[in-house]
């Protein structure tokens, strides 16, 4: 195998300069400047939002995960300004191999705060597509709008989502990041075992 690492096995790409070109990604992307009207781009970058979305609903995480980057990240920041996962908390800070933890845990039937399972309902809106310096990746951000149902009891989960995509072929993308920021993000959300 030579010095190939399978990102399912350990998390060697998640290295300072991951963490370097990850914060330059995520800062100064959202400049009206760089907004994509592209009718063919913003189909796709629909589709898989929503194929996202429905994917979550129906409990298929396999699926779901199959839509993110062998090297990905799933990121959701404790702050209201995005902050930097390096040096404030987070909700979670997942790559892949811990990505594909959760998918199996969640899987096995025997996630104890998934007892009995979420269900959930999604709305996504207000789609934006923008352009970054390299031609096939974009960054598009959408606000979220989720009720939980679980044990009884209705939540509201709400917020926006940014996602770093790339162009894999004619057909559409893959998740590179995914951060999710949460309205109230600095109050006591108790345990978010739902995947947002």
């Amino acid at each position: 195998m030579g010095d190939i690492q399978n990102p399912s096995e350990t998390s060697h790409y998640v290295t300072d300069a991951y963490y370097s070109d990850l914060m330059a990604a995520f800062t100064g992307w959202d400049d009206t400047d760089r907004l994509c009207l592209d009718p063919v781009v913003q189909g796709r970058a629909y589709a898989l939002l929503y194929q996202e979305a429905r994917y979550l609903d129906q409990g298929q995480f396999k699926k779901w995960l199959d839509l993110f980057a062998p090297q990905c990240a799933y990121w959701i920041p404790g702050t209201w300004n995005r902050g930097d996962p390096r040096r404030e908390i987070t909700f979670a800070f997942h790559d892949r191999r811990q990505l594909e933890d959760r998918v199996y845990r969640l899987e096995t039937g025997y996630a104890w705060s998934q007892q009995p399972a979420s269900r959930t309902s999604r709305l996504v809106s207000n789609i934006e597509i923008f352009r970054t310096d390299q031609a096939d990746v974009f960054m598009i951000r959408s606000n979220f709008h989720m009720t939980e149902f679980w044990n009884g009891e209705s939540r509201p989960w709400a917020g926006y989502t940014v996602h770093r995509v790339q162009q894999i072929d004619a057909a559409g993308f893959q998740i590179m990041a995914k951060q999710v920021n949460l309205l109230n993000c600095d109050q006591n959300i108790r345990n978010p075992s739902v995947t947002l």
